[in-house]
C-alpha cells in the first residue's frame, strides 16, 4: 500500500485553514505555484476536488472539509510530539521563569550570558504555571518555593527578603513612619506575610488594606503608582529602588519563607546548552548572594550608629 503523501496533507491543513493560497504560501515558505501543485497532486490521488477557488480565496468543499476534520488533528499531533525533540538540540536552550523573576533579575543578566555563548538559541517562558518536564519542552526552571519538588534537581540560587516599599509620591508631605507606626499608612496586600513583620518589628495591622492584587508585579506597579505601601521582595524591586521609583521605608529586612532555586531533570546535565547556563547562573546568584550580604551588613552598621536594635529574622 502507497504511503500517505504527508509533505501534501500538511500543505493542504495550512492551505484549508487561512483559505487564501497567498498567505499559506508564506506560512510554508513555498511559492505559489508549488503550493498549488501539491494541492493539484492530492487531489489527483484522492479523486476528489478539495478547494473552490473564488475571487476572495479558497474555500473547502464538503470533501476537502471531512479531510481536514480527519487530518488536521493527527498532524498537530505530530508536530506536538517533535517539537520537544527539536528543542533538545545542544544549541537550543529552553527555561521557564516566575514573570517577576525574569523581568527584574533574570533578562537584565542574559546579555553576559550571551557574549560569552553566542552560540545558543535561548527560549524564555514567563509564566506561573507549574511546568511538567516529562514533555521536553524545557530544560530548566527558575522558580521561588520551599526548595522541594518532587524528583527535580534543585539548587539554591538565593534567598529573599522583605521590607516595605513605597513611591515618593505617596511620602510627600507625610513623615516617615517609625516601625510601630507603620499599621496607620495604606497598606497593600492583606495575603502577604505582614503579620510576621509586625510580629517581628513591633506595630498593630491595620484594621483594613487598601486593596490586595493576584500577582507580585501588579502589587509592585500599585506601589509605583502611590496606592500604597507594598511589603516588595528586594530581588524584585531592587531595579525600581536603584532608580528611585520606589523607596524603602526602612533599613530593617525580613527574611522570607521562600527561596530562589533553579530546577531541572537530571537529563538535562547531558544538555550542552543547559550545563553552560546552569555554571553561569550559578555564578551570577553567587555574585548577587555577596551584592546582597553586603548591603545587610551596610544597614546593621547604619542601625548600629543611630543606637537602634538590630533584629534579624529567623531561618
Amino acid at each position: 500500500m502507497e504511503r500517505a503523501p504527508l509533505n501534501a496533507l500538511q500543505i493542504f491543513v495550512v492551505a484549508a485553514r487561512v483559505q487564501n493560497l497567498t498567505r499559506a504560501a508564506e506560512r510554508l515558505h513555498l511559492t505559489v505555484s508549488a503550493l498549488s501543485h501539491q494541492v493539484r497532486l492530492l487531489e489527483q490521488r484522492l479523486g476528489c476536488t478539495l478547494f473552490v477557488r473564488g475571487p476572495r480565496g479558497l474555500k473547502p468543499t464538503a470533501e476537502g472539509a471531512l479531510l481536514l476534520q480527519r487530518v488536521g488533528p493527527h498532524l498537530d499531533a505530530i508536530d506536538a510530539a517533535l517539537r520537544p525533540l527539536c528543542a533538545r538540540r545542544d544549541t537550543a536552550l529552553s527555561l521557564t521563569a516566575l514573570p517577576s523573576m525574569a523581568s527584574s533579575w533574570l533578562v537584565p543578566r542574559l546579555p553576559r550570558f550571551f557574549a560569552r555563548h553566542p552560540e545558543f538559541e535561548f527560549n524564555l517562558d514567563s509564566s506561573i504555571e507549574l511546568v511538567d518536564f516529562a514533555d521536553g519542552r524545557f530544560d530548566g526552571a527558575l522558580r521561588y518555593g520551599p526548595g522541594r519538588w518532587g524528583e527535580l534537581e534543585t539548587e539554591l540560587l538565593f534567598e529573599e527578603w522583605l521590607t516595605p516599599v513605597v513611591s515618593p509620591q505617596l511620602l510627600k508631605g507625610r513623615k516617615r513612619p517609625r516601625l510601630t507606626q507603620l499599621g496607620d499608612w495604606p497598606l497593600l496586600c492583606p495575603d502577604d506575610p505582614w503579620q510576621r513583620w509586625f510580629e517581628q518589628f513591633g506595630g498593630s495591622e491595620p484594621a483594613r488594606y487598601v486593596a490586595t492584587f493576584s500577582d507580585s508585579e501588579t502589587l509592585q506597579r500599585a506601589a509605583v503608582e502611590g496606592m500604597g505601601v507594598a511589603l516588595g521582595r528586594l530581588t524584585m524591586a531592587r531595579p525600581l529602588l536603584e532608580t528611585g521609583r520606589l523607596v524603602a521605608l526602612f533599613p530593617e529586612r525580613m527574611k522570607a519563607r521562600y527561596a530562589h532555586y533553579l530546577v531541572y531533570p537530571k537529563r538535562s546535565l547531558d544538555h550542552a546548552g543547559f550545563k553552560a547556563f546552569r555554571t553561569w547562573l550559578l555564578a551570577e546568584s553567587a555574585e548577587f548572594r555577596g551584592e546582597e550580604g553586603a548591603g545587610r551588613d551596610s544597614a546593621g552598621r547604619k542601625r548600629a550608629m543611630r543606637g537602634a536594635p538590630s533584629r534579624r529574622s529567623p531561618a
